[in-house]
């Protein structure tokens, strides 16, 4: 399995929201992640940034963000230039899926966690 290095955005040290154990299952899967969201602190050995330096390097970028929440990150978001971004359950936003796709960049609507389960992350 190669490492598709991934920008959890929406990260949190909460361990009742599923960003947390995304993150976790990312990096037992072999995955470097980046950790983006507001909150500060750590997640799965890795600190939460706030959503300001721009990766060059990320494949993928799973949304842990509501959609209401989401436009303020569209320029952070399409300026990564990701391969992919999954939109997890609760994310699903059409005008952002539209943004990307006109930027070439793939989109999914699926949850990282059973994306890791079934092996097809």
């Amino acid at each position: 399995m190669s490492d598709k290095k991934t920008l959890i955005l929406g990260a949190t040290p909460n361990s009742g929201r599923y960003a947390y154990p995304a993150a976790h299952r990312l990096v037992s899967h072999g995955h470097t992640i980046v950790n983006v969201g507001l909150k500060s602190g750590e997640v799965a050995g890795v600190p939460i940034e706030k959503p300001e330096k721009i990766y060059s390097d990320i494949d993928t970028i799973t949304l842990y963000v509501g959609p209401q929440n989401q436009p303020p990150l569209y320029d952070y978001i399409l300026a990564t230039k990701p391969k992919r971004i999954i939109f997890n359950p609760g994310t699903e936003n059409s005008e952002l899926q539209r943004l990307a796709d006109a930027d070439g960049i793939e989109t999914q609507y699926a949850c990282t966690l059973v994306l890791l389960s079934i092996g097809e992350y």
